[in-house]
């Protein structure tokens, strides 16, 4: 039984989707496939229910992602001890503007317990470069938000959280119960600067251009609503500070928490990070 094919088969469990799963491990289908049904026969138990419903794990199914993973994440810390000893003992994670996220904190803990010797270089970015510095090479991996451009990224989704428009308290739209973008297609919204990542800007303007002030900052966007009346959007959950409120709007896909890295990059401190992000978000 192979690692390699172990992270297929979680890979496929977790997605419950072979399609999913074959784009998550750049591969195509078929030998995805043909690796899962290997599988099966080296355990003698079916792991897998395909139907045209989808795909479900079977009770011996559920049992190997179980240990897979713990196997798995051992293989990662082996290989993160040996570059350590190794000489690469350190990794530069960068993160994305407002850092109130309860899953990174259970990331920082859960990475402090399984590599104490590994120094952790934090490198905070704000709202006009969702890849935290990916590109320009200052950082080995990034805990961000997604959409934006993953052109020679890889990249993991982590949550999916929905969003809300940021409105002043006074608004005459702040006591609804919901909004829909129409609702907001004629109001002034905060913008981030030029040269900001296309996808990334589309996605938080609502999806059309926009006329309102630029930021760079979550304090700002906060300031830009609170100051002009402008429109902003935030993942629910997140609390608005005295003379905010947020209502949800339906109608827009929601804002993922995801970890990115170079394409091609084996630094095994890295695909440890990612696993241990995965479990933590998962938590």
């Amino acid at each position: 039984m192979e690692l390699r094919t172990l992270r297929y088969f979680v890979a496929v469990a977790e997605e419950l989707h072979f399609g999913r799963a074959a784009t998550r491990l750049h591969m195509s289908q078929p030998p995805l496939s043909r690796a899962i049904k290997r599988l099966e026969t080296d355990v003698g138990a079916a792991l897998l229910h395909r139907s045209a419903a989808g795909v479900t794990l079977t009770p011996a199914g559920a049992t190997l992602l179980e240990e897979a993973r713990g196997l798995l994440a051992r293989a990662d810390r082996v290989g993160a001890r040996v570059a350590a000893a190794a000489g690469a003992s350190a990794i530069a994670v960068g993160i994305l503007g407002d850092g109130s996220d309860l899953g990174a904190r259970r990331l920082a803990a859960a990475y402090r317990r399984h590599h104490p010797d590994v120094e952790v270089h934090v490198r905070e970015t704000d709202l006009t470069d969702p890849t935290c510095g990916l590109r320009a090479g200052r950082v080995d991996v990034a805990l961000t938000r997604g959409p934006f451009d993953e052109t020679g990224l890889t990249v993991r989704v982590l949550r999916a959280d929905s969003v809300g428009a940021v409105l002043r308290a006074d608004d005459p739209l702040a006591g609804r119960a919901h909004l829909e973008p129409a609702d907001l297609a004629h109001r002034r919204w905060f913008r981030f600067p030029d040269g900001t990542d296309p996808v990334w800007q589309s996605y938080w303007n609502g999806g059309e251009p926009r006329e309102g002030p630029v930021v760079r900052a979550v304090q700002e966007c906060r300031q830009a609503v609170l100051w002009n009346g402008t429109v902003g959007m935030t993942p629910l959950g997140h609390e608005p500070p005295e003379g905010l409120t947020v209502v949800p709007v339906v109608g827009m896909p929601p804002s993922r928490v995801v970890v990115a890295w170079n394409k091609g990059d084996a630094n095994p401190l890295i695909g440890s990070f990612v696993r241990i992000a995965k479990a933590a978000y998962r938590d």
